[in-house]
């Protein structure tokens, strides 16, 4: 008796766990019917959110869903990846990273979550060069010859402001100091917004930035853009001497954003995430933004994407090793 109503429950439970799996089929095959929750793992104000707000309003369109901004800043964006990893993985949390999620795993010894297996990796979303801007009441150097001839008659003199420790602000600076034979200190922040709140107040002398966040600062002339990085000028800013023009052809650094959902989400939510991405992107809305920002729209998804964030890793991790970059 007891072993026929102990079968019968048994019956009963896997009913019950059947219909919860078909109405999960059928949540998935609706996504999205819920607002979406896109974590941005910096304050307000930097080049994370330069990119993010536009395709937010974009997304709603192509989907009449929002997509919420959570903006959770700290420790070089590693507390808001935390956060993403541990997400239901229901396809309604995605993670909105950067560049800077490729570096900490080599900066930060004790990361609890790894951007490699703990996410699926969705598509690249912008790719904007860094540049080395400065505050002209602070720097009166008109050129980047200049600010390097000054930086070296004055060692420790001049300081940087990055997005924080970590960051490709940080790695960017650290990569130009040992590039040109400079010694310029090292200022984090909690963010490139902070960041730039302070550089354009006059509270700090310099920045490496991407061009995603400086762009609408540098065309209102409250700072100044001294070279782009790469081996050639950006679109955007064709006055803008790039970094091979200046002597220095291997400083090739670059701001990468992408978009990750946590791991286990399901791949039919995944493949709607995609394509909804992909509607997003392709308006000219977006097109004209992500132009201004000095970024072109890139086509890298999925398995493709993930590979490449994958060589991003192992080649931050050289140059922190050469740069001798370290926590602060």
């Amino acid at each position: 008796m007891i072993h026929d109503m102990q079968r019968r429950d048994m019956l009963r439970l896997a009913a019950a766990g059947a219909a919860l799996a078909g109405f999960g089929a059928r949540a998935d095959a609706n996504w999205p019917s819920k607002p979406v929750t896109l974590v941005v793992p910096f304050p307000a104000g930097g080049g994370t959110d330069a990119f993010a707000r536009p395709l937010a309003a974009q997304f709603s369109k192509a989907t009449g869903q929002t997509l919420v901004i959570d903006n959770r800043g700290g420790a070089g964006g590693t507390v808001g990846a935390s956060i993403a990893a541990k997400a239901q993985p229901d396809g309604y949390t995605l993670f909105m990273g950067a560049v800077h999620h490729a570096i900490a795993p080599s900066i930060y010894p004790r990361l609890d979550y790894d951007i490699e297996k703990d996410f699926v990796p969705i598509m690249l979303l912008a790719n904007v060069p860094q540049v080395v801007v400065v505050n002209p009441r602070r720097v009166t150097q008109n050129t980047l010859q200049e600010f390097v001839a000054y930086a070296k008659k004055n060692p420790g003199k001049l300081n940087y402001a990055s997005a924080g420790a970590g960051t490709s602000h940080h790695l960017a600076g650290e990569l130009f100091k040992l590039q040109t034979g400079t010694f310029i200190t090292h200022i984090p922040y909690r963010g490139a917004g902070p960041m730039l709140q302070d550089l354009i107040a006059g509270n700090v002398d310099c920045g490496f930035d991407g061009l995603g966040s400086s762009a609408q600062h540098i065309k209102a002339g409250r700072i100044k853009a001294l070279m782009v990085a790469g081996s050639q000028r950006n679109p955007a800013f064709p006055d803008v001497p790039c970094a091979s023009e200046v002597g220095l052809p291997d400083y090739t650094v670059t701001t990468w954003y992408g978009l990750w959902a946590p791991k286990g989400t399901p791949p039919e939510a995944v493949a709607r995430i995609t394509e909804s991405m992909r509607k997003a992107l392709a308006t000219d809305e977006t097109r004209t933004i992500w132009t201004s920002n000095g970024s072109e729209i890139p086509n890298l998804t999925g398995a493709a994407y993930g590979q490449f964030v994958g060589s991003e890793v192992r080649r931050w991790a050289g140059v922190v090793k050469a740069s001798g970059a370290k926590l602060e």
